[in-house]
């Protein structure tokens, strides 16, 4: 998915304070935004949260019904560096496309990841006669000593699946009590989907050395006496050895946590860098036509362009 909504800022990863004894958590607010045609609500990157461990993105798409002649959602080609693009599916088929040459449908309960490294591009659209589209999209910061690696596509069908007092748990990446997702990784993260049908209280075991947010996709949430509304991130911090969320009825959440990444890295539209450099010579290689990121034959439309940088080259 291509990150419209500019932000240029460094990154940035801190601890929730402690009052009183008690550790905060932060309230990070959406901003609303329309990518392929599909309205999104963004929490990552803001300015007040950048990251998550590697986390440094994170779209949740829909719920969305297409009605009338809409395509539903189609994304032009556009290019990535140094970021993995991780999509979980909830509702609807997207097909993917990319200057590789893989051509995947993802489905609900699947996992599409591609790994940028040095450069790719890729296109994302409903699949013909697609009525809905329901999905988080993420992005993970490669660390530096992996930003130029070869890139590539993974496409994961089945993935750890549970029940814990009435939850469906899913484990979309990393290692969580005993059970390892498939998923590629760079860097220590970890991903859950949480979704229930009734009103339930669910306590999560979360390691020190990781900081962790929730994000409600559907219906409230409470932690710990703080209430969440939709698309309301809860950024937990570091230092928590458990969290306990109380669901109600129909609610479903994703779980993200990691290592804290102790890099700075620059976003820039489709862009994740270690430098002002790096950013402007692949802006400078996408609007060029560069063989870097190859292309997409089978699309109908135009690539997606970057506005001017915003500093000085």
């Amino acid at each position: 998915m291509s990150n419209l909504v500019n932000d240029g800022d460094l990154g940035s990863s801190l601890d929730c304070p402690v009052v009183d004894g008690t550790r905060q958590i932060q309230h990070v607010s959406p901003r609303s935004a329309e990518v392929g045609g599909i309205p999104i609500n963004r929490v990552l990157p803001s300015r007040q949260r950048r990251l998550v461990g590697a986390w440094c993105f994170l779209d949740h798409a829909g719920p969305a019904v297409f009605k009338g002649d809409s395509r539903g959602m189609s994304v032009g080609p556009h290019p990535h560096i140094g970021l993995q693009t991780f999509t979980w599916m909830i509702q609807g088929r997207v097909l993917h496309r990319d200057s590789l040459g893989h051509e995947q449908v993802i489905r609900p309960g699947q996992v599409n990841l591609m790994t940028a490294g040095r450069g790719i591009s890729h296109t994302e659209e409903s699949v013909p006669g697609e009525t809905d589209l329901h999905a988080a999209q993420l992005w993970i910061a490669l660390p530096a000593a992996y930003r130029h690696t070869e890139p590539r596509f993974d496409h994961y069908p089945t993935l750890p699946h549970w029940q814990d007092t009435g939850v469906d748990i899913t484990l979309l990446t990393g290692e969580f009590i005993g059970r390892q997702a498939p998923t590629l990784t760079f860097s220590p993260l970890v991903g859950l989907d949480l979704a229930c049908r009734e009103t339930s209280s669910l306590q999560l075991p979360l390691r020190g050395d990781f900081e962790y947010a929730v994000l409600p996709l559907e219906n409230t949430l409470d932690i710990e006496g703080s209430v969440f509304a939709p698309n309301e991130l809860a950024y937990l911090g570091r230092g928590r050895q458990g969290v306990t969320l109380s669901l109600s009825a129909g609610s479903r959440v994703i779980l993200v946590g990691g290592e804290p990444l102790d890099e700075e890295i620059l976003i820039w539209w489709n862009f994740v860098g270690h430098s002002k450099a790096e950013i402007a010579e692949a802006q400078r290689d996408w609007e060029a036509g560069s063989e870097r990121f190859g292309s997409i034959p089978h699309y109908v439309g135009d690539p997606l362009m970057p506005p001017p940088l915003p500093w000085k080259t």
